[in-house]
């Protein structure tokens, strides 16, 4: 019997590609970059199941020139705010992510952001790098203590819980808000608040770990960051839509956030040049997974998903 065919649309890791070449027949293009919507109808004809990532849109307009021979989009991705997930259901194509694997990685990443941006991490480095460090006073750097400071967590899924077992290592006062309250385990001791703007005024720390949803978008906005603590830190390692940039500059610029820590952005690739200036803005190029056990992981999770669709069960992680 022929193997499936299988579209792999970015590099993933060596172990996962090994994997998916013994049990497919793959397309990938060593070339590793984001699939078109000219691309993904194209390949639609030629292909059984895609592994896409977050860079390759499922729009509606796009998932309405599939092709019938596309059944299964296995993400290699938690978020899916990439696929219009109704229009995808109405094809009659399936839809999988990758839940599960990255919280660890990612809330590690949210955690290196909040420490730099507390303690002045790229201030620091650059007077060292430059060689201009010439002088040094009580006064100079000084920082925001993390050690017993309120952390606020918008989102307490997989990765929100992770932040909060890691912030609790630095005896941080955990405070959540959530659409729904978690069980006494999972909540393990922090303060539920029903109410975004509550939590908001407890928040020094404030670190995002939502989806990217109609709901979502733009909650970080001049009149949430004026109902923060002023001088707290803002972390966010979820989706960039969920910021509104311009007003994130001017609460920078006014003092109202001491800094903040972003791995995701508007715009990607490419991010806000005009956070560039602010040395009191951190900033990765969202790779809050990228480790090599997670990518691993990811990866595995979503040959897990197109197997179990092969043989005719239903994936693990169907959406």
């Amino acid at each position: 019997m022929a193997k499936p065919v299988i579209w792999i649309t970015r590099t993933l890791s060596d172990a996962t590609l090994e994997r998916a070449r013994r049990d497919y027949d793959v397309i990938w293009d060593e070339a590793d970059r984001p699939g078109t919507a000219e691309d993904i109808i194209r390949m639609s004809a030629k292909v059984d199941g895609i592994i896409p990532c977050h860079s390759e849109h499922f729009s509606a307009d796009v998932v309405a020139e599939l092709d019938p021979r596309l059944k299964i989009v296995a993400n290699h991705s938690v978020g899916v705010d990439h696929c219009d997930l109704p229009a995808l259901r109405d094809k009659g194509i399936v839809v999988t992510n990758t839940p599960g694997v990255l919280s660890d990685a990612t809330a590690e990443l949210a955690m290196m952001l909040m420490l730099a941006a507390a303690r002045n991490a790229v201030a620091g480095d650059r007077v060292v790098r430059s060689g201009n460090w010439d002088f040094w006073s009580p006064a100079f750097m000084v920082g925001k203590q993390v050690t017993g400071a309120p952390l606020g967590i918008i989102g307490m899924g997989g990765v929100g819980r992770a932040f909060a077992r890691k912030a609790r290592g630095f005896d941080m006062e955990i405070h959540y808000h959530n659409r729904s309250r978690l069980s006494p385990e999972d909540e393990a001791g922090a303060t539920y608040h029903e109410d975004l703007e509550s939590l908001l005024a407890v928040s020094d720390f404030l670190s995002l770990h939502c989806p990217a949803t109609t709901q979502t978008t733009g909650i970080i906005n001049a009149g949430t960051l004026a109902q923060m603590p002023k001088g707290s830190v803002l972390v966010n390692t979820a989706r960039g839509s969920l910021v509104d940039e311009a007003a994130l500059l001017d609460a920078i610029d006014s003092g109202q956030l001491a800094a903040a820590g972003l791995d995701c952005f508007v715009t990607e690739p490419g991010g806000n040049p005009d956070f560039s200036s602010r040395d009191n803005i951190v900033m990765m190029p969202h790779v809050g997974s990228a480790t090599v056990s997670t990518r691993d992981a990811m990866g595995f999770k979503a040959l897990d998903n197109l197997d179990a669709f092969f043989r005719g069960d239903t994936p693990p992680d169907q959406l």
